[in-house]
């Protein structure tokens, strides 16, 4: 995918309407960094209407070996041409189906009690590609109440580590604790890749618990045809039973 494309579904992700207020938040972010440890972490402050980042830690250089200059000056698109290339479809299809989520699932008033975790691989100073896992809390909201500044966290991760990427959302409960609320694999492309038209129909019938004659009448076909479909859809997914099919699509329904 070309950058430029990129820019294009990223800012239709993140798509605004008006201009926040930053000052504030960024001057608070800086003072706490003075005061904050070397370690695996770095946080910056992204502005996700401007492609910026408004605000990048100390810890940057020492988790990446990269300068945080070139991040302050050419933004997200310098950060976006270090993720790997085979991570690009995933992360960006992990933040549309956050974004998609949080606008049709979160109220409005709860937006603020909101957190995200998603993860990608990054190339760092040493031109090796390392695992980055991304936690962000919304700091502003536009006129539509769609996030918009964010406080990110980074940790860096070994890059032997094999992850899939996934992508979470987490929401303050009643007792002031983090629930997650969303939860999916974007690596795994269960319903993508080698799936037919016609298997897609029986998993989601056979996600609603219909039995084979049933899926049979509602299709149109025969049941021994079903129960075709059902064996190879096991071993497409290299599973072993329906039941730990239908249970692995149903904690990952935007598959679907």
């Amino acid at each position: 995918m070309k950058y430029t494309e990129i820019k294009d579904l990223y800012k239709f992700i993140f798509q605004s309407y008006d201009k926040p207020f930053l000052r504030e938040h960024i001057q608070k972010f800086m003072e706490l960094d003075e005061y904050l440890p070397y370690s695996s972490t770095f946080f910056c402050v992204t502005n996700t209407q401007e492609l910026t980042f408004e605000f990048v830690s100390k810890n940057y250089t020492t988790c990446l070996g990269l300068d945080p200059n070139e991040l302050k000056v050419h933004g997200m698109r310098y950060f976006w041409r270090r993720i790997h290339p085979d991570d690009i479809d995933a992360w960006l299809g992990a933040l549309n189906n956050l974004m998609e989520f949080t606008l049709s699932e979160i109220p409005e008033d709860k937006r603020k009690d909101a957190n995200y975790t998603w993860n990608f691989r990054i190339k760092n100073g040493d031109d090796v590609y390392v695992n980055i896992i991304q936690n962000t809390t919304p700091l502003v909201f536009d006129s539509e109440n769609k996030p918009i500044i964010g406080l990110a966290h980074y940790t860096v991760l070994d890059p032997n580590i094999k992850m899939d990427i996934t992508a979470s959302a987490k929401l303050l409960n009643s007792k002031n604790e983090y629930e997650t609320i969303y939860f999916n694999n974007f690596s795994q492309k269960l319903l993508h890749d080698g799936i037919s038209n016609r298997e897609r129909d029986v998993i989601r019938l056979l996600l609603l618990n219909r039995t084979s004659k049933e899926i049979s009448e509602k299709l149109e076909i025969s049941s021994h045809t079903v129960d075709t479909h059902r064996r190879n859809i096991l071993k497409k997914f290299k599973i072993s039973s329906t039941g730990e099919l239908v249970g692995m699509l149903k904690l990952n329904q935007h598959w679907l």
